[in-house]
């Protein structure tokens, strides 16, 4: 695929890079215009319900920003998802490191290639996520092999060694990983890496589940609070009725969103139009005329003859007595 223009670029654009396939959406948005060059957004889905690049898509279109929204599956998925037995096996930790630190690594090709296949010029660049996704996003910035103007992220996995613990509470069985699996969830421990995150010039969201027992609520408050404190240039949060799914299972088809997708989707159409857009100027020629449907006038009434001098209006007369 190349950006010439036998593509219509209306319609939603599916390729491959290094390897993985991607889905773009292109901007449609009606009430707001890019604040300077088309803008980028990167968005990957987890390891859980979204698990491919068409489901995250389907879920979390973001159809308010007016910026093309790429969404690249995981180059590795493993069976189960974080919060299952799954994530106790060796091999399944593997898969998760593999996944995160692929897409990061192929981040800087991927995004040449893909605004070469859109015919897009160098502009803003955002990133998004959820789960794993978004522990993908966050180990970029924190790398800074790329300038992220702005980044979403919806329940990632900070420390997964925290989130495995869990499991092994939940299960009542200990994790078999092996010397090299702990180094490797140490090493894409997050919340380790703080400074890194907050010395990038990047504008941070990040999206909790109130009901999420992968991710708790007050793991990902924590890490944003530690990155204002750190210097971070704008870290937020917020908190949204959720578990940790944005889809039901198996979360690989294109499905229409739930209310918990829902939810999400609003927060971060607002969020990435208030970096990468601004509203769009209505011009007179937008502005329809005021027609307004009015009765036809009454004819004026005729006044009547002037009275003769010599005429007189009749006068009421007060009865006399008897």
């Amino acid at each position: 695929m190349s950006g010439d223009h036998s593509i219509d670029f209306t319609l939603p654009v599916h390729g491959t890079v290094a390897g993985v396939a991607y889905i773009a959406l292109p901007p449609t948005a009606v009430d707001a215009v890019a604040s300077g060059p088309t803008g980028l957004i990167v968005a990957w889905p987890g390891f859980d319900p979204p698990r491919t690049a068409s489901a995250l898509a389907a879920a979390v279109p973001m159809t308010g920003v007016p910026a093309w929204r790429v969404f690249m599956d995981l180059p590795v998925q493993t069976p189960g998802g974080l919060g299952s037995g799954a994530i106790l096996e060796t091999e399944a930790i593997e898969a998760y490191g593999a996944a995160v630190e692929r897409a990061v690594d192929g981040l800087p090709d991927a995004v040449a290639q893909i605004r070469h296949h859109l015919g897009l010029p160098d502009g803003p660049l955002g990133l998004a996520g959820f789960s794993a996704g978004a522990s993908t996003a966050l180990l970029t910035v924190a790398r800074g092999t790329l300038p992220i103007t702005t980044a979403a992220l919806i329940a990632p996995v900070i420390a997964p060694s925290r989130a495995a613990r869990a499991v092994e509470t939940r299960a009542g069985r200990d994790r078999t990983w092996t010397d090299s699996a702990r180094a490797l969830a140490d090493r894409l421990d997050l919340g380790s890496l703080a400074d890194d995150i907050a010395a990038q010039d990047t504008a941070l969201l990040f999206v909790a589940g109130a009901k999420d027992r992968v991710v708790p609520p007050g793991e990902v408050t924590a890490l944003c609070d530690r990155l204002r404190e750190a210097g971070a240039p704008a870290a937020e949060s917020v908190t949204l009725r959720m578990g940790h799914a944005l889809t039901p299972e198996p979360g690989t088809e294109a499905l229409p969103p739930i209310t918990e997708a829902v939810r999400v989707d609003s927060v971060l159409t607002d969020w990435f139009r208030d970096g990468l857009a601004e509203p769009r100027p209505r011009s007179p020629v937008d502005i329809p005329p005021i027609q307004l449907n009015l009765p036809a006038p009454t004819p004026p009434t005729q006044n009547p003859a002037p009275l003769h001098p010599d005429e007189t209006l009749p006068r009421a007369t007060a009865a006399h007595p008897h």
